[in-house]
């Protein structure tokens, strides 16, 4: 009787933990960290270097049976320095955007200590155009008119420690942010985020 018994809560309680894998959960938090951007082109008509910038915002987790969608917004500012081949003009680019990540991932652990990995794609939309990288590249010359609008890829690794969240990624740009037929420029950059879930 007593080996039925056990056998039972056994069950019952395999069935309940499999249960609450399946099922979608749902997360809301704040995040802020830090990055490290640098800009590229075809070419390396400019030497550049990373410097440093911030973000801030909020995050989402949706999830169940070990995979999620986690949608990001963020206030971010980003960075970099540019010394111009022709003339040897340096050029610091302080710009600010709203960025969009939208993450796929899968969270390897079980309680309240897991990893992550994830990967997806970040809009970035410009938000201070009058002090932004691009204007300012403008003044050394061999560029033209700048969009907007970006799209990048990030991927990268993350830990979740009871309510905390920190992740690593490296963010690469996809778009070319000049248009008109300017020369190409792409930017990229490393971050590192620390969270908190509210609920």
């Amino acid at each position: 009787m007593k080996k039925t018994l056990l056998s039972i809560c056994i069950l019952i309680s395999t069935v309940t933990f499999a249960s609450a894998q399946l099922l979608p959960t749902f997360q809301l938090g704040i995040k802020g960290g830090l990055n490290f951007s640098s800009l590229k082109t075809d070419d390396n008509w400019f030497d550049k270097s990373s410097r440093t910038g911030y973000q801030a915002g909020l995050w989402a987790r949706i999830g169940g049976a070990g995979f999620h969608f986690q949608p990001e917004l963020y206030v971010t500012g980003k960075n970099a320095k540019a010394t111009v081949n022709e003339g040897d003009a340096e050029v610091k680019m302080d710009f600010t955007s709203l960025d969009l990540p939208l993450l796929l991932g899968t969270r390897i652990g079980l309680g309240p200590i897991a990893a992550r990995v994830q990967v997806g794609p970040v809009i970035s939309f410009l938000i201070d155009k009058d002090n932004s990288i691009f204007d300012r590249l403008g003044d050394v010359g061999r560029t033209g008119s700048y969009k907007s609008q970006a799209i990048a890829l990030t991927g990268g690794v993350g830990v979740d420690i009871m309510r905390l969240r920190a992740d690593l990624r490296y963010e690469h740009g996809l778009s070319n942010l000049t248009k008109d037929g300017a020369e190409s420029q792409k930017l990229n950059l490393w971050t590192i985020g620390i969270g908190y879930r509210l609920f």
